[in-house]
């Protein structure tokens, strides 16, 4: 698999400029990409993930892009009050998955802890790197400052080297982030090279496909989160989607105008809805005008409920049968498996640990 643009480090400006290199490669030939991707089953996945990143997903998919999708069940142990319905947590990330459009015939779902050997390559990647650079990982922090836990576990702190494992397990060299995800993949980088240099080559360095998807935030506010009971959940019904959007905040002003600096509520209810229905905001507030919140809000509500539709009937199609996903993750996870224990034996051959 050929891998492209290893330069490091990451800067936010270095990575949109490889990102639009990588668009056009990806059309040339999307065959010579591998994507991980994926997230925590903490609960149903909302807008703000789909308009973030799911919908790029199906996209690569569907340009022919091999996808692994990671349902990161282990990293769900750092918080407590969420790991105690695994099962119905993976299997509602799965039907999320198929009723956006995540077809398990071309792409691999599956979880953390059905893959012993990804999870394996800890240890040898932990030894690549030092304490001090686990802790400064902006996402590490993040997550100690809101794991709302009097101490915290060691897990927490391998987080970034297990994302590596997740990443190069499969060997990807296609990551699709976010900005504030860019200190983990360059870290993964780090690994990989560390690795390559000790052992020999193993591993490619994976691009970040630096997202464009421009930030939702949730009804009151703030940025749109599972744990924060502010988003609008993809299998949200029409009833509850107009409830939830009737008691999002906005302004005093009543002529509805987009202006992300100054109007922010208001102006990510204007993006809600032009993304939904493939306009732009500016488009969406005109329309609007003197109306005021009420008429913006009773937009945004057509413009989701009508978006969301057909969504929403593929996941109640899919719901009847919990035993088809369970099928799906147990095929995906067997796919997982023979591509992790293929990348151990070459990593153990690499490290002439091989008995």
């Amino acid at each position: 698999m050929n891998t492209t643009l290893q330069t490091e480090p990451f800067s936010i400006a270095a990575a949109q400029g490889r990102s639009a290199v990588l668009e056009d490669l990806i059309l040339e030939d999307p065959g010579q990409f591998r994507v991980l991707t994926g997230d925590r089953p903490t609960g149903q996945l909302h807008l703000g993930h789909y308009f973030g990143t799911l919908h790029n997903r199906v996209r690569l998919q569907d340009l022919g892009v091999e996808l692994f999708v990671v349902i990161a069940d282990y990293q769900v142990l750092t918080d407590r009050d969420v790991a105690d319905n695994p099962t119905g947590y993976v299997e509602e990330l799965v039907l999320d998955y198929l009723a956006i459009g995540v077809d398990p015939a071309r792409s691999t779902i599956f979880t953390h802890s059905a893959v012993p050997a990804l999870n394996q390559l800890l240890l040898p990647f932990l030894s690549l790197v030092s304490i001090a650079e686990l802790e400064r990982n902006p996402t590490v922090k993040e997550e100690i400052a809101h794991s709302r836990q009097a101490s915290v576990s060691g897990l927490m702190f391998t987080y970034p080297a297990h994302q590596a494992a997740d990443i190069l397990f499969c060997k990807a060299n296609l990551v699709p982030v976010g900005r504030d995800q860019l200190p983990h993949l360059e870290l993964t980088r780090t690994i990989a090279r560390r690795f390559n240099d000790r052992y020999g080559a193993v591993f490619p360095r994976p691009d970040a496909l630096l997202s464009s998807a421009p930030l939702l935030l949730g009804t009151d506010g703030t940025k749109m989160s599972k744990s924060r009971a502010n988003a609008i959940a993809l299998a949200a019904g029409p009833d509850e989607t107009a409830r939830l959007i009737k008691g999002a905040k906005t302004d005093t002003e009543r002529h509805i105008t987009y202006d992300p600096s100054s109007r922010p509520e208001v102006s990510s209810l204007l993006l809600l809805a032009a993304l939904c229905q493939n306009r732009t905001p500016e488009e969406v507030a005109a329309g609007i005008g003197p109306a005021g919140a009420a008429a913006l809000k009773r937009t945004v509500t057509e413009a989701v409920n009508e978006y969301l539709a057909p969504i929403r009937a593929r996941r109640a199609e899919f719901a009847k049968d919990r035993g088809c996903l369970r099928r799906i993750v147990r095929e995906g996870n067997e796919r997982a498996n023979a591509v992790a224990d293929a990348t151990l034996a070459e990593v153990r051959a690499a490290m002439n640990s091989h008995y």
